[in-house]
């Protein structure tokens, strides 16, 4: 509601006159009668529906379960589209378009007559960018995510979307995979409706929604196809127009305590490192200090509970039927790793909502004696004279063996021209040697892409390796694994030090003392600095040019600079 206590929705369908009969009548036209427009709360439904996302592809059974609950509540549901930025086919990357979607989710939301909000996510983008959008106009607001396909089977074993295509292609490669067999294995792994099963970063992103506390407890985890799911989406619908009475909005909910829970919940999930780089952007737009060293320094102390692929063997139903997200904030809370008392969208306290839950399979979810990983080992933020405004590497996905090395850089411009080379069995590359990939970062590519975790040569990967350090200013699938530094800052393209890399430079990646070397004089660094020359920029015209010019690097999330900071929910002037 506004501050004096009368509904936002009222300044257009409330108005006397000419204004009031022209924003009434044309509602009408859908059917709706006179009554809906007697002050009661007036809900937006924001749709990343579309058949061009196919994890979000089946939002429009969501919404329409989101609808009647808040028909049920009393409240008037008004679904509307925004952008799907679909990972699996828009081009160049999801990740460019996501602060698109944030500002339309921003600007859509202000520019209606709507009380409350109700954020319809699925891909791993839409979650974080109407949550930045939502957490820009600050009116209540609550995410409801699309779930995870069901578990993919392929002759008799569990298969993980992501996970297994980079498993699958190693397999081609080596020829211990015919391309048959891939066809047959590519039409397993999808089986239904939803987002990737592993602990990619969209099922992390649902995690982080509800550790946030923006989402309905215990709601991250339901399968697409779970009658739950549906369940779940019509309360939300109804507790939206509670809210929407109670005032309840995004800035009460997503504080400082928030994202430290969100933070530790990460490590214990075995999260994507994409999270960092959402959470930093959200925390932005909501002027609540976090920084990347936040994530080292609080994640320390927790261990990796959750068994799930890319780091362990299960999936996200698995998961869901353990117990679900529920399970492990309890248990962190019980153990002093969370703060129990940050509000929720529920308008109760995070510890009050998952106090009952119980865990039902301690394979999947571990108990915090006896981890998966233990404490220390999750995403870890190195520095040093490569990486001056940091860079990650996710512990739990990495080779033990690897966190500690010093090899030789072979170095590729771009992620394309290794791919040109990788198959080459001439390419001088050894297994000691660490691929650096450059020109991926926020401003390079444009979009900072998830290409880091390039296949291994082929060469080497027909003589039995099966891990590499790898370096890159890009970004990597929260499905990926490897020994993979990711999101170095600053990027390539702005003269980071990581353009300055020459093949045949030594790089030491120390991960247990954080840092991240290249082994060259700073009178060297200073000189090649001096010759360096900026790449021409990838995109000149429309948002490509907007992008470029206002994106923020990695450390700072990746937003744009004009959009950090909460704008909140004015009425717009009148327009007749």
């Amino acid at each position: 509601m506004a501050g004096d206590g009368i509904r936002r929705s009222r300044a257009w369908f409330g108005a006397a006159g000419r204004s009031g009969m022209i924003y009434r009548s044309w509602m009408r036209n859908q059917g709706f009668g006179a009554e809906m427009f007697d002050g009661r709360p007036v809900i937006g439904i924001a749709s990343t529906w579309s058949e061009l996302a196919p994890c979000n592809a089946h939002l429009n059974r969501v919404a329409e379960a989101v609808k009647r609950g808040v028909w049920q509540a009393g409240g008037f549901p008004l679904e509307f589209p925004v952008m799907a930025t679909g990972e699996t086919l828009i081009r160049p990357t999801a990740m460019f378009y996501r602060n698109l979607l944030a500002m339309q989710a921003e600007e859509l939301i202000r520019a209606n007559p709507l009380d409350g909000v109700v954020l319809l996510s699925g891909c791993d983008k839409t979650t974080p960018g109407l949550l930045m959008g939502a957490a820009s106009v600050d009116l209540p607001a609550v995410m409801v995510t699309g779930g995870p396909m069901l578990n993919g089977k392929f002759r008799g074993q569990d298969v993980g979307s992501g996970t297994h295509v980079w498993k699958f292609e190693e397999d081609l490669k080596a020829g211990r995979m015919t391309q048959e067999e891939v066809f047959e294995a590519e039409g397993c792994m999808a089986r239904s409706n939803g987002h990737c099963m592993t602990m990619g970063t969209a099922s992390t992103m649902a995690c982080m929604a509800e550790a946030l506390g923006m989402q309905l407890p215990g709601s991250a985890t339901w399968p697409a196809v779970d009658m739950r799911r549906f369940e779940v989406a019509q309360e939300a619908g109804r507790r939206i127009v509670a809210m929407v009475e109670e005032d309840l909005r995004p800035s009460a909910i997503m504080t400082r305590a928030a994202f430290e829970n969100a933070i530790r919940a990460n490590a214990a999930i075995g999260g994507s490192t994409n999270a960092i780089i959402h959470l930093l952007a959200i925390a932005g737009r909501l002027g609540v200090e976090l920084s990347l060293d936040d994530f080292d320094e609080l994640a320390r102390p927790v261990p990796t509970v959750v068994d799930l692929m890319p780091s362990g063997r299960f999936l996200m139903e698995d998961f869901c039927y353990a117990g679900g997200l529920p399970v492990v904030l309890r248990e962190l809370a019980e153990a002093g790793l969370l703060d129990g008392d940050a509000l929720t969208v529920t308008g109760r306290s995070m510890g009050a909502n998952v106090a009952s839950a119980q865990c039902w399979n301690r394979e999947v979810i571990r108990p915090l004696s006896e981890p998966l990983q233990p404490a220390g080992s999750g995403t870890a933020v190195l520095r040093g004279n490569l990486a001056p405004g940091g860079a990650v590497v996710k512990q739990s996905a990495a080779s033990p063996a690897l966190l500690r090395h010093t090899g030789r850089a072979v170095v590729f411009d771009t992620p394309e021209a290794y791919h040109e080379v990788c198959d080459d069995p001439g390419l001088d590359v050894a297994a000691d040697d660490v691929i650096v990939i450059r020109g991926a970062g926020p401003r390079g590519y444009p979009g900072m892409p998830e290409v880091a975790n390039v296949p291994i040569p082929t060469k080497l990967l027909r003589a039995g390796v099966t891990d590499m350090v790898r370096i890159c200013d890009g970004r990597m699938s929260g499905t990926g694994y490897g020994t993979v530094v990711l999101h170095v800052a600053p990027e390539s393209a702005v003269g980071g030090p990581l353009a300055l890399v020459r093949t045949g430079d030594t790089v030491t990646l120390d991960v247990p003392a954080r840092t991240l070397t290249l082994n060259v004089d700073d009178d060297e660094l200073r000189r090649r600095g001096e010759a360096w020359k900026p790449p021409e920029p990838a995109e000149g015209t429309g948002y490509g040019w907007l992008y470029t010019q206002h994106v923020l690097q990695a450390d700072r999330g990746a937003d744009f600079d004009f959009l950090v900071g909460s704008r909140g929910a004015a009425v717009p002037r009148e327009s007749h």
